[in-house]
């Protein structure tokens, strides 16, 4: 590209929308623009809910034709799930959906052989149902695992069908539960005493590290011109995310925000203590030797199905109705697992609401206030938390993902917090891909100089915290002391 110019085809893959952007970085510049976006619909079929991953790489490809020509590619995506390929690297069925019910009570069957304290201490991954672990836990037995020769995880499968190259990324792999964030490598003692072959893994691969060519047929089903490389970015769409928090120094907090809000630290080393793993808290891999120190909490998931229940009416109208509404009236544990599942979740609220004691939101505006007070109080537990736990102080909370343009939540998290909150980049995960590929042709520096180069070129926005912190200390202490 002219002018120390070039540019990175970013695939980003979340749980309801896909989208590849294209990222244009030079010495002092980064521009992100969108080249094409798609839905992501998993699929109810008589054996459970999947991904309709051939749609995906389907919009994939589509979006590297819009795209254009581009010095590298990058994918990213959620994480936990895979697909299964037998001898011949033919996919055995479309990949499990991690809100399937198939893992429904295997975690006890695994801390029946590994205990849970034991799991935490070797790995440090929170419990989750749906954890990879859990998921070929539940998969045993099954025709389809038993023909079975590789597994890959969701980006590394796509990547697999563009280049014909198999590994496993490094960061999406901490999340299988099967990794020891220590060693950043795979736990074989965890894996040998559930009888978990770790050889259906490819191999681990780094962040930036090369990941094949994209193949002659990709190249003429695109019309993109070879060799066009493509780069392992940080996979789980979190990883790259927080590379991309426009962070300066070490004291600061994340909530990564979309169908999920991950919030917690960035660490240098991992805490693996018994109080950490009761306070439901990960250590995940990120960029540079990082840990990812958070608490998954169940996020705009919440909003997004009530919104779709009430069939989509406008939603900044909703949010301005919401505004109006007296705060902190109505709270939920938004981390509770019964909002984990599709379905009635206007009900499912104002039944939880009834529970506590508490006034039963009934509008529209109320129902959405609950949510979002109810994040912004999930968000001041999980960041208060985490500074205790690992010893780790903070000055300033950064918000990046589609929550960012939600301003009242992102006061709310401020007031909540008594922290100021910096909202942006909204395509965190993106930008994250786009400068992992960038580092490894060259075009920025460690963490630290991609970071100074977001803040020189990304739209932020500063809250401040306002009103009593009391307020939000006593709505704490109605879903604590039930």
């Amino acid at each position: 590209m002219s002018g120390g110019v070039k540019s990175y085809a970013a695939v980003d893959l979340g749980a309801s929308s896909g989208r590849v952007m294209v990222g244009r970085v030079g010495p002092d510049s980064l521009e992100l623009t969108e080249a094409h976006r798609f839905a992501n619909r998993p699929v109810r079929v008589p054996e459970g809910l999947r991904w309709d991953v051939l749609a995906l790489y389907r919009g994939v490809l589509d979006g590297l034709r819009a795209a254009g020509q581009a010095d590298s590619v990058g994918i990213d995506s959620w994480a936990v799930d895979y697909g299964l390929l037998d001898a011949d690297g033919a996919l055995l069925g479309n990949p499990v959906h991690y809100r399937d019910a198939r893992t429904e009570g295997v975690a006890e069957k695994v801390w029946a052989t590994v205990p849970a304290t034991e799991l935490y201490a070797a790995t440090g991954i929170q419990y989750a149902p749906f954890n990879t672990l859990y998921q070929l836990v539940a998969a045993r037995g099954t025709r389809q695992f038993a023909h079975a020769e590789r597994l890959l995880l969701v980006p590394d499968l796509l990547a697999y069908w563009l280049t014909g190259e198999q590994g496993t990324e490094l960061t999406n792999a901490s999340t299988t539960q099967l990794v020891d964030p220590r060693t950043r490598d795979w736990s074989s003692e965890v894996a040998d005493r559930l009888g978990i072959d770790l050889g259906l893994f490819a191999p681990l691969r780094q962040p930036g590290d090369p990941a094949g060519f994209l193949r002659p047929e990709v190249l003429e089903e695109t019309g993109l011109t070879g060799p066009v490389p493509v780069t392992a970015v940080g996979s789980h769409d979190t990883a790259s995310a927080v590379a991309a928090v426009p962070a300066d120094g070490e004291r600061f907090a994340y909530i990564c925000t979309g169908t999920w809000s991950l919030a917690g630290l960035e660490l240098a080393a991992p805490v693996l203590t018994e109080e950490s793993r009761a306070a439901n808290f990960t250590n995940e891999l990120g960029l540079d030797g990082t840990v990812r120190y958070l608490r998954n909490i169940m996020g705009l998931w919440l909003l997004q199905e009530c919104v779709r229940a009430w069939g989509d009416p406008d939603l900044g109208a909703l949010l301005r109705e919401a505004s109006a509404v007296p705060a902190l009236r109505s709270v939920v544990d938004a981390g509770d697992a019964t909002f984990l599942a599709p379905g009635r979740m206007p009900e499912r609220i104002a039944e939880a609401c009834r529970a506590l004691g508490q006034p039963v939101p009934e509008s529209r505006a109320e129902i959405t206030r609950c949510i979002l007070d109810s994040l912004a109080l999930a968000h001041r537990r999980a960041i208060e938390d985490a500074q205790r736990l690992a010893g780790h102080p903070v000055d300033v909370v950064h918000i990046v993902g589609g929550g960012t343009r939600n301003t009242l939540l992102c006061q709310l998290t401020a007031d909540a917090c008594g922290l100021p909150v910096v909202a942006g980049p909204t395509e965190a995960a993106a930008l994250g891909n786009v400068l992992a590929q960038a580092r490894a042709h060259g075009l920025a520096g460690d963490l630290a100089d991609a970071r100074r180069l977001l803040v020189r070129t990304q739209q932020l926005t500063r809250y401040e915290p306002r009103g009593d912190a009391a307020r939000w200390r006593a709505a704490e202490a109605r879903l604590t002391t039930r």
